[in-house]
């Protein structure tokens, strides 16, 4: 083994001697004066709270069990997630590759060859004749080997922890990738959930609507009959009545196609969650106040940031890599084997070959080709740090447009709920009327209309607001969890 010791010092001089080449990473660029967490953001007003928000499981303080439910069953079985962890996996597995690749290869060998080569030397002094049918100019033989190959090139220059760092990051990278595939699936599921009651509770209510509009339609009839009314004025009333059950079959399309969209969210087939949805409830709300933190606290918790921010990490550290590739490489070589000419020379334990090679290779003449790999590594780092700004921005832009929307929503609600508070009023009213005879029973039902027009109003208006709170959370990054590692 002494011819492997002049290699080994080598190697470990090298070793000794090595640097990391490249600028180190030192975390993403300050972006719209956050990084420092002062002020908060511009539209936030009473109703929001400066607090940091639970990331996890937002959809609970709706207090819908269905939902819960729901939310569940899409986490655990939705195909996009499964797409999002296989990403996963695969970084997994590439830095472990990564990791293999800075350490030696060793490798067995077993060779059986037959040589036919030029006699250079010629026969000068009496050799022995070739075998018959072969030519005097030539020499055969036959060589028989059984070993070991070692090979390991040494990181000289910090080129291989360059190439671990960016695997390292862009695992990270992808374990962000499945929280923000949990964020957009959370909000998905609790939008098409939303969607679903809003719709079920307008399809009673266009139903009641097509039993006050068939009333008005017998009325009209019986006016025409009578001779106090007018044909027209039956047609129209029948008109009306088809207009109202146009839509309800609208609507009950509509709910039917939320339902079938919940069940694909939950990684079913269509129809697979009508049963849970079946049973009618009401609208969930959102609480009075909301906890939206600041700016600061959204770009450490969104994932979509934090995956444009490991890749940025990851761009940095190729950047090493390129200059490592122009500079000097140190490799090493060993081979140990037996063998001979014989097959039985393969017994001949004591009797064995042992090459140690160091070899240092340096392309220092390229024409350029290793400075433009390293301006390619610079740029695309700029490409990522100029991406991870205009994601901040974009984050930013979102919460503060959700934010706006949801107090738009809020003020929209309660504008709803007094509307339909008058109109109840004005029905019972005309109820009152009616039974006393002061006013026939037309225009009692056109009042049980106008409550019930704004009763559809207060139901949209309600699930708007709750879509905006869910927007909302959207925006601020939440509904993801921590994945243990496999």
């Amino acid at each position: 083994m002494r011819h492997f010791r002049p290699a080994l010092t080598i190697a470990a001089s090298a070793l000794l001697g090595a640097c990391t080449v490249g600028p180190d990473y030192a975390g993403p660029p300050p972006v719209a004066s956050t990084s420092d967490g002062a002020g908060g953001f511009a539209r936030a007003d009473g109703a929001t709270l400066a607090q940091a928000p639970a990331v996890a499981d937002w959809w609970t303080v709706l207090g819908d069990p269905v939902l819960d439910d729901l939310e569940r069953r899409a986490l655990a079985a939705n195909p996009d997630i499964a797409v999002a962890r296989a990403r996963v996996d695969a970084a997994r597995a590439a830095l472990r590759l990564e990791r293999a690749n800075a350490n030696p290869s060793i490798s067995a060998m077993g060779v059986a060859a037959h040589l036919r080569i030029p006699d250079i030397g010629g026969d000068e002094g009496g050799g022995q004749a070739p075998p018959d049918g072969q030519s005097s100019d030539t020499t055969t033989a036959n060589l028989y080997n059984l070993g070991l190959n070692a090979n390991w090139e040494i990181d000289l220059f910090g080129g291989h922890r360059r190439i671990t760092e960016a695997a390292q990051a862009e695992l990270s990278g992808a374990e962000a990738g499945v929280a923000d595939a949990q964020v957009s699936l959370t909000a998905a599921v609790a939008q098409a959930y939303l969607e679903y009651r809003a719709r079920q509770q307008r399809i009673a209510l266009a139903e009641s609507v097509v039993a006050e509009r068939e009333t008005l339609a017998a009325f009209q009839d019986q006016r025409f009959e009578r001779g106090a009314g007018t044909l027209t004025q039956v047609e129209q009333a029948r008109t009306q009545v088809e207009q109202a059950r146009q839509q309800v079959s609208g609507l009950k399309a509509e709910a039917e196609g939320y339902a079938n969209a919940l069940a694909i969210l939950v990684g079913e087939r269509p129809g697979a969650v009508d049963s849970v949805l079946a049973t009618p409830a009401d609208i969930p709300l959102p609480p009075s106040n909301v906890a939206i933190g600041d700016p600061a606290m959204l770009i450490e918790r969104r994932p979509d940031l934090r995956t444009a921010e490991r890749r940025l990490a990851a761009q940095t550290a190729r950047i090493g890599v390129a200059e490592a590739a122009r500079l000097p490489r140190l490799s090493f070589l060993g081979i140990l084997g037996i063998g001979g000419t014989k097959p039985e020379d393969l017994t001949h334990l004591d009797d064995f070959t042992a090459i140690a090679a160091p070899m240092l290779q340096w392309s220092f003449l390229d024409f350029g080709r290793g400075a433009a790999n390293v301006g390619q590594a610079e740029a695309r780092r700029d490409e990522a740090e100029a991406a991870y700004r205009s994601a901040v921005l974009t984050a930013l832009r979102e919460v503060e447009d959700a934010l706006a929307g949801f107090r738009a929503a809020r003020e929209n609600a309660a504008s709803q709920a007094r509307a339909e508070a008058s109109a109840a009023k004005m029905e019972e009213l005309a109820r009152q009327r009616y039974e006393l005879g002061a006013m026939p029973q037309s225009h009692l039902v056109e009042a049980q209309l106008a409550h019930a027009a704004a009763q559809d109003a207060l139901v949209r208006a309600k699930s708007n607001l709750t879509a905006q709170y869910v927007t909302l959370q959207k925006a601020l990054g939440l509904g993801w969890s921590e994945q243990p590692a496999n």
